[in-house]
């Protein structure tokens, strides 16, 4: 079972002190207010009470924040949903991210 405490536990890497967090949603005016793009709402709602701002950068908008000593990387993805790995794997590498960090949000 997932545990949200065991995500965000204390690490002594560095590494393990960066997680990407994936908003995944639909592309597309149609989408905006739909079920389907949960993850993208609530990567926004996290960007917003951290005061982050949004940038579109290779294959995600992209923003990031620190919080209690760990470093966050949030993500929504500008490919189509089944092309989404693409924009993850690039992130987790770019940003050095072990996958035990990476926390996909999706409506599923």
């Amino acid at each position: 079972m997932f545990s949200f405490k065991r995500f965000f536990r204390k690490s002594q890497t560095l590494a393990m002190n960066k997680f990407l967090i994936v908003g995944l949603g639909n592309i597309g005016s149609e989408y905006e207010d739909t079920r389907h793009n949960v993850g993208f709402k609530i990567v926004e709602d996290l960007a917003k009470q951290n005061e982050s701002e949004w940038e579109l950068q290779k294959l995600a908008h992209s923003c990031s924040f620190k919080k209690k000593g760990r470093q966050f990387v949030l993500i929504k993805p500008t490919t189509f949903m089944n092309r989404s790995g693409k924009s993850v794997r690039h992130w987790a590498l770019k940003e050095n991210i072990p996958l035990e960090n990476i926390l996909i949000l999706t409506d599923e």
